[in-house]
């Protein structure tokens, strides 16, 4: 049973959850695994099955809302909703006008977090090592794929969310980089959370739904079977995504945006004191390491807070 300031807490993490979503590079997954409710949003979404379908027809809502953890779920979707319509303006403002401050905080957040999700992989095995490192190979060289060109049709809107959403619940792996390696990213940023297409956020959302269902099946059995296999390696997917978010980014390809705007649509992470020559611009060094140990601390932050409220 939760209380109140439980739903409340839980609105939160739904609302940073969503606010990492919105950002190629950052995983929603990831906050759900350091803000402890993995577990339960995987096995949420797992419940929804058959029985609860019959459920829903036979008139038995209640039954079908207790089988399912709706409360749990409909607190959650809420706190998600809220960040992807009010915080897509926001962080696309912050990426084009504090780019290293933005990936320097989400830098740091994203490092103390591998640490967080390392500690709770029970025994420290070679399987667990190599499942680690092969984690972080695969992530590292997704990072380096260029974005695709591909169509707007909804057939295919439903299949990038349908990949997309199960990118978007494994910790370490960006769904919004996923979109954006698909080509679908900004089009989808536009469409759904800026201009509110309904027929194109309708398929969207049934892609997501569907890939959801079926992916939460799978990694719920993986992750009871081969729990710290699978953890080493959700770990690794981190690390080799930080590639995808170094702060110091030198741009190699550009497009025309739906506005006829010239736009970044890929770049490579450079060393910061080589940033100023090939770039032009100030690293900002001691500027991004603040941001970075922001990140750091609002994490351990979390930690603390959350522990504190377990043992009260």
């Amino acid at each position: 049973m939760r209380s109140l300031k439980d739903y409340g807490l839980l609105y939160l993490k739904g609302l940073s959850m969503g606010g990492a979503d919105v950002i190629p590079g950052v995983s929603g997954g990831t906050i759900a695994f350091i803000t402890g409710i993995y577990d339960e949003l995987l096995h949420s979404i797992k419940s929804i099955d058959a029985k609860v379908i019959r459920l829903v027809f036979t008139f038995r809502i209640a039954e079908a809302w207790k089988k399912v953890n709706g409360n749990f779920l409909i607190v959650l979707l809420a706190g998600l909703a809220t960040a992807w319509i009010s915080l897509a303006r926001a962080m696309k403002y912050l990426l084009d006008n504090y780019q290293i401050g933005t990936w320097s905080f989400f830098f740091g957040l994203i490092i103390i977090s591998t640490f967080q999700v390392l500690r709770q992989v029970r025994q420290r095995t070679v399987k667990a090592f190599l499942a680690f490192a092969f984690g972080v190979v695969v992530a590292y060289f997704i990072t380096l794929l260029s974005p695709t060109s591909t169509p707007d049709a909804l057939w295919f809107i439903f299949i990038a969310g349908a990949i997309a959403i199960c990118a978007m619940i494994l910790p370490g792996i960006s769904g919004a980089f996923i979109l954006l390696l698909m080509g679908k990213y900004e089009f989808i940023l536009t469409k759904i959370l800026i201009e509110f297409n309904i027929p194109v956020a309708a398929t969207f959302a049934a892609g997501c739904l569907v890939g959801l269902w079926a992916f939460s099946h799978a990694l719920t059995w993986v992750l009871d079977h081969y729990h710290d296999l699978t953890v080493a390696m959700l770990a690794g997917f981190m690390v080799g995504f930080l590639n995808k978010i170094w702060p110091w980014r030198e741009a190699t390809a550009y497009h025309l945006n739906s506005q006829g705007q010239q736009v970044v649509s890929f770049d490579r992470s450079v060393w910061p004191w080589d940033y100023l020559a090939k770039t032009g611009h100030n690293p900002q060094i001691l500027y991004a390491i603040l941001f970075a140990a922001l990140g750091v601390l609002l994490v351990v932050g979390i930690e603390k807070v959350a522990a504190l409220m377990k043992t009260k």
